[in-house]
């Protein structure tokens, strides 16, 4: 009788939106226990790699785009951290505060979060955008001092987009409901998702789409006028030119096409989701688990995507290991 009251009392307070939990010998809600324990542990792990990379390689400092991929990398992180929450009460650990309050401030803290990450994403798009259309004005364009003020803005906005959540407007975007509370007590609202929508979601993949597409075609441009003049002045000098200027352009067109295709596999169907659930059309637990927990896995993407893509990244990534593996001759 006592087994089976605790049983009820947690289910209570504990959501498995797969499905699959409570079960007699093991009362937990299994699946999902495993994603959010995987993404978690990959979230940290690659972030906190990233960040120890950017104290090794000092080189990284010099490129304009390491400001947003360290505050991106720092945003990740606190992502990770944050899905200890839910973790720890699948876990059945208590939190020690009261269920809606632990879900409105969790579901903040995600929410401004993954804003930043996405603001990031846009930002890096926007800069090498600029240093390829405009090369001779870049440096002045883009200054140490206004990249500061640029991510001071974007923490700015984050919080503030998202503190109507507070005030009733509605749930703020996170779906993958854990607790019982935000399940059932705490709603979507269908125009507070259209304000965040309008106003963060939408601006930041169309300036995904906007300047990556423009890059793309610009390196297709480039690699064309290579391979023409290649065809017309068939010398040494011009092959030569071709072979190093066309392998380069190639690449980063296909670190560009990687980075959109990521991006807007794991961030669509979220979006796609958020306006669905918000207009009463559809409301599916599993479903509202997945896109969540599917968006929430870009925090893990961004520090494998920008970060291996660069050489000099990886450079400082073998100078970390070298400095790991090299600790225990010390002692």
């Amino acid at each position: 009788l006592n087994m089976s009251s605790s049983v009820m009392n947690i289910s209570e307070h504990l959501s498995c939106p797969l499905g699959f939990g409570h079960y007699n010998a093991v009362d937990i809600c299994i699946l999902e226990t495993v994603v959010i324990v995987l993404l978690t542990f990959l979230i940290i792990a690659g972030n906190l790699t990233v960040i120890f990379v950017f104290h090794c390689a000092p080189l990284l400092h010099h490129y304009t785009t390491s400001y947003f991929i360290q505050t991106m990398a720092y945003a990740d992180l606190f992502v990770g951290v944050s899905c200890l929450v839910p973790t720890l009460s699948l876990l059945h650990y208590s939190t020690g505060v009261h269920e809606s309050l632990t879900c409105q401030v969790f579901g903040y803290i995600i929410s401004v979060l993954k804003s930043v990450s996405m603001a990031c994403l846009a930002c890096i798009s926007v800069d090498r955008y600029l240093a390829i259309t405009k090369p001779l004005s870049y440096n002045q364009l883009v200054t140490p001092c206004r990249l500061r003020i640029c991510i001071i803005l974007i923490w700015i906005y984050s919080c503030l987009i998202f503190l109507p959540s507070f005030f009733g407007w509605g749930k703020p975007g996170y779906h993958g409901d854990i607790f019982e509370w935000c399940a059932t007590s705490w709603l979507t609202n269908a125009y507070f998702t259209g304000f965040i929508v309008c106003l963060l979601y939408a601006p930041a993949a169309f300036v995904i789409c906007f300047t990556y597409f423009h890059i793309f075609k610009i390196c297709r441009q480039h690699t064309k006028e290579i391979n023409d003049r290649r065809a017309r002045f068939p010398s040494h000098e011009v092959d030569a030119a071709g072979e190093t200027g066309h392998s380069p352009d190639r690449r980063y067109a296909m670190v560009l096409f990687r980075i959109t295709s990521v991006f807007y596999v794991l961030w669509l169907p979220y979006i796609i989701y958020f306006l669905l659930e918000s207009s009463r059309v559809l409301e599916n637990p599993a479903l509202s688990f997945l896109t969540t927990w599917l968006a929430i896995s870009n925090s893990f993407c961004n520090c494998v995507i920008y970060s291996l893509s660069n050489s000099v990244f990886r450079l400082g990534l073998r100078r970390l290991k070298h400095k790991l593996w090299s600790v225990p001759n010390v002692f």
